[in-house]
């Protein structure tokens, strides 16, 4: 057995997974050339502000890449004209016009779902919201629909019966991505998912290929943060590079190299979307934090 697949292996026994013979690597992990390839890309959430207020349009995020050659931008769909519902052709086909003609790749794009709703017609809506922006994906050329597990669990409900009928819901998607192209990503934030088990569970019980998660780095916060991005990385389609990470209710400012220590040691090719929040000009804090991960990551 090489290197690469006793560690797949070590990793399945500290979670307290039997290994069984023959298997290269545990349920729901992501079969890629091993070694490290990072493209650091945008998601379009950084520039939350002035696209909610109409001060910025997705094109100008865009641009915003072209002119600090970001290779990448995660397009969240909260920011298209008329979301929830998608757009126009003609809107996308623009919007992806402009994208190649400047040399970004739009790498993805996100919804807010809710699959720990207890009312089944009410998922089903969200289970559609999902399959309608799998569509708005495959036409832009996005390899990944970004998605949420739910918002809480339902009082009076266990994890275990809301991931019953969470199950089900996700492998719809799945399969929906599945004959368009695109993975759904799984992205836990410190919501009905907090921890990188509970994610991993989730993932192991939809059991698909195009299944997989989006490792956000902020929303770990039930133990050591950088130990959890560990655990998930081999799980990991893309992620969310944020400004800090937490300690419980402690919010510590990410320590880059220490990330770029783990990509190395796990291994992962793919873009890691940054995400900046900070007070101030978003393009200004952007641009900062942009230079801090391309120094640590590059």
């Amino acid at each position: 057995m090489n290197s690469h697949l006793l560690r797949r292996s070590f990793l399945a026994q500290s979670l307290g997974v039997t290994a069984c013979a023959g298997i290269a690597a545990a349920s729901g992990e992501i079969r890629r050339r091993s070694g490290t390839s990072v493209r650091v890309g945008l998601n379009a959430y950084s520039f939350n502000r002035p696209l909610m207020a109409g001060k910025m349009t997705l094109a100008e995020v865009i641009d915003y890449c072209a002119e600090h050659n970001i290779e990448g931008t995660d397009l969240t769909g909260y920011y298209f004209p008329g979301y929830p519902n998608a757009p126009s052709d003609e809107y996308l086909y623009s919007l992806k016009r402009t994208a190649f003609l400047n040399g970004v790749t739009i790498s993805g794009t996100g919804v807010r779902n809710d699959f720990a709703l207890t009312d089944a017609s009410s998922r089903r809506g969200h289970i559609l919201l999902v399959k309608d922006w799998i569509d708005v994906a495959a036409k832009l050329g996005a390899n990944v629909v970004r998605v949420f597990s739910g918002r809480e669990l339902p009082k009076g409900y266990t994890f275990d019966q809301v991931l019953e009928w969470m199950t089900p819901a996700f492998q719809e998607c799945a399969e929906y991505g599945k004959k368009h192209g695109v993975i759904v990503g799984l992205q836990h934030h410190d919501d009905f998912l907090k921890t990188a088990d509970q994610t991993i569970r989730v993932v192991r019980a939809v059991d698909s290929e195009w299944f997989s998660v989006v490792l956000d780095v902020g929303s770990l916060r039930q133990s050591d943060p950088y130990e959890e991005i560990e655990k998930l990385l081999p799980y990991a389609c893309t992620w969310q590079i944020k400004e800090s990470v937490w300690y419980g209710q402690k919010s510590t400012p990410i320590d880059l190299p220490r990330v770029k220590s783990i990509i190395d040691k796990v291994g992962y090719r793919g873009f890691t979307p940054i995400e900046a929040l900070g007070q101030g000009d978003p393009k200004a804090i952007v641009t900062a934090f942009l230079e801090r991960v391309r120094k640590a990551f590059v």
